[in-house]
């Protein structure tokens, strides 16, 4: 196979840029008179959704562990009845403490009662939803909720999610453990088929053929016929309903208002049951930025709900990376190391920063600064004392 010469290819991509009037050199690793045109295979796509990885910014610097992750680079699993895919530590390596599953159900759609290991946080995106759930000491919740929501579910507490009219909804779940999987959940389905029906029949207290229909597998998501309005659906429970309620509606809440946006955070002082994650919803007016800060408690794992970021991590040692994001994509911060959240598009951008940890704890790198004395601070960085002396003292969030 004959390969074309370095120059014919230059050639074919100059005579292209020309014709099509676009700017070869805005989509290429040139930076000033650094860099040159890529000649080989190529995803430009891909590339131009990550202009910071493709022309870094010369802050960056050293060897940094992977930091993004894409939903739509996930593995979708199809069912009748919905949908869902799962980022977790096998896709994303740094994310050692959280794992995030994005599910789909339709008007009915059953994601079936089920159990797992880990405590069960979740964000829901779209639509209405009815959850359902039983805790250890056997008080029921049976709940509607829509966008805008949170849920908790704790370790080992069983539960069911069911997609409600006119068009189901769409959630983000998030998990307190990097490892985590969908599949390893304990579904009432999956055990029926493996235990004795007579064994079942007894526990029940039901007669044996009673059971002749189960499924002989895990059914995972399935469609199902819409449930009744919720005052009908409920179930009532001699001991009474569970003792802490396990939904927040985190977008009726008052935000934090600052100069570019918002900030609305939901942890164990106002979501007391949420012993297991903390969260904070953040929107960034277009021109404006998440500050610099860092989180002493624990690591950030970020899920994009809406518009374009950047962001620069600085992990000591000289090393910094920038790396982009849009909706749907998961961002991942060790803890301590500083950070800030720039919004790159025409929109406002929306997003969570999630925490294993009872309560969401940051700290300001401006507020550092203007708390300490002006002259100390001075003589580090050759700033003029007027200067800092001027810095606001308050945190904003959002600047």
């Amino acid at each position: 196979m004959n390969l074309p010469d370095r120059r014919s290819v230059l050639a074919a991509a100059a005579a292209f840029g020309a014709t099509a009037g676009a700017s070869v050199q805005g989509s290429e690793p040139i930076i000033g008179n650094k860099g040159t045109t890529i000649i080989g295979p190529r995803n430009a796509q891909r590339e131009d959704q990550n202009p910071n990885i493709l022309r870094p910014p010369s802050t960056d610097h050293g060897s940094m562990p992977n930091l993004r992750f894409s939903f739509a680079d996930a593995h979708m699993k199809v069912r009748e009845g919905g949908w869902s895919r799962e980022v977790t530590q096998r896709e994303l390596a740094i994310s050692t403490t959280m794992a995030g599953v994005n599910m789909r159900l339709t008007p009915g759609g059953v994601r079936e009662m089920h159990w797992h290991k880990q405590a069960e946080w979740s964000f829901m995106l779209a639509g209405k939803a009815r959850i359902t759930a039983v805790d250890n000491d056997g008080h029921n919740f049976i709940a509607d909720v829509g966008a805008g929501d949170l849920w908790y579910f704790p370790s080992g507490i069983p539960h069911s999610i069911q997609g409600l009219p006119d068009e189901g909804c769409e959630f983000l779940l998030a998990f307190p453990d990097g490892k985590f999987s969908e599949d390893s959940t304990f579904a009432i389905t999956d055990l029926f088929a493996h235990n004795d029906p007579g064994v079942l029949a007894k526990t029940l207290g039901v007669q044996r053929d009673a059971l002749d229909r189960i499924p002989k597998e895990e059914r995972f998501i399935f469609q199902a016929e819409p449930p009744p309005a919720l005052p009908s659906d409920e179930v009532h429970d001699p001991l009474g309903a569970v003792p802490l309620d396990m939904v927040f509606r985190l977008t009726q809440q008052p935000p934090t208002q600052s100069a570019g946006g918002n900030v609305r955070i939901a942890d164990m002082r106002n979501f007391p049951i949420s012993s297991d994650v903390a969260a904070a919803l953040v929107e960034v007016n277009p021109g404006h930025m998440r500050e610099l800060h860092w989180h002493p408690n624990a690591d950030e794992w970020q899920y994009y709900i809406s518009g374009q970021a950047r962001m620069t991590v600085f992990a000591a040692e000289a090393r910094a990376r920038t790396f982009d994001y849009r909706a749907g994509d998961v961002g991942y911060v060790p803890m301590s190391m500083s950070h800030f959240i720039e919004n790159t598009g025409n929109e406002p951008l929306r997003f969570l920063e999630l925490f294993k940890a009872p309560r969401f704890v940051d700290v300001s790198l401006t507020q550092w600064m203007a708390l300490t004395p002006p002259e100390l601070v001075a003589a580090h960085l050759n700033i003029d004392r007027a200067v800092i002396e001027k810095l606001r003292k308050d945190k904003q969030p959002v600047v």
